[in-house]
């Protein structure tokens, strides 16, 4: 069965999430990312490594800045997707665009919840000297 997928998510991280669902034959009918962002010596402008995969991929990448609004919502509507999969995006996706997949969304998480919820579970795991640590699927 394919399905059409809305994926979110921005570091290198999330990358062979979103490599794996394209190599699946699913149809990623978009991508949404951080906007790109300073970086490097020269402080130039960068995509993220989800936003460069997706280029390459030719999938349509959207980068704003906030989902809390009608506009995003509408947006995020038209795509109509089946599925919305998130790992490691870096917003809190609203109600509104949640309900909108028919089947609903997915978030992978980079720790054993509750433990290190929140950003950088993989690093707050190493600092704290944890001996094992996982991913953890969310619906």
């Amino acid at each position: 069965m394919t399905l059409r997928i809305v994926f979110f998510g921005t570091p290198a991280f999330a990358v062979p999430t979103l490599t794996e669902i394209v190599g699946q034959g699913h149809e990623v009918v978009a991508v949404y990312s951080q906007p790109p962002r300073a970086a490097g010596r020269g402080l130039t402008l960068r995509k993220s490594p989800v936003h460069e995969t997706a280029e390459r991929f030719g999938i349509p990448v959207e980068t704003p800045r906030n989902l809390r609004n009608d506009e995003a919502a509408a947006r995020f509507a038209e795509l109509a997707p089946d599925v919305g999969i998130v790992v490691a995006y870096g917003l809190i996706l609203p109600v509104p665009i949640l309900d909108t997949p028919s089947e609903g969304c997915l978030n992978l998480h980079a720790s054993l919840l509750p433990r290190w919820r929140g950003a950088a579970p993989i690093a707050r795991a190493i600092m704290a000297g944890d001996s094992e640590t996982g991913v953890m699927v969310m619906r």
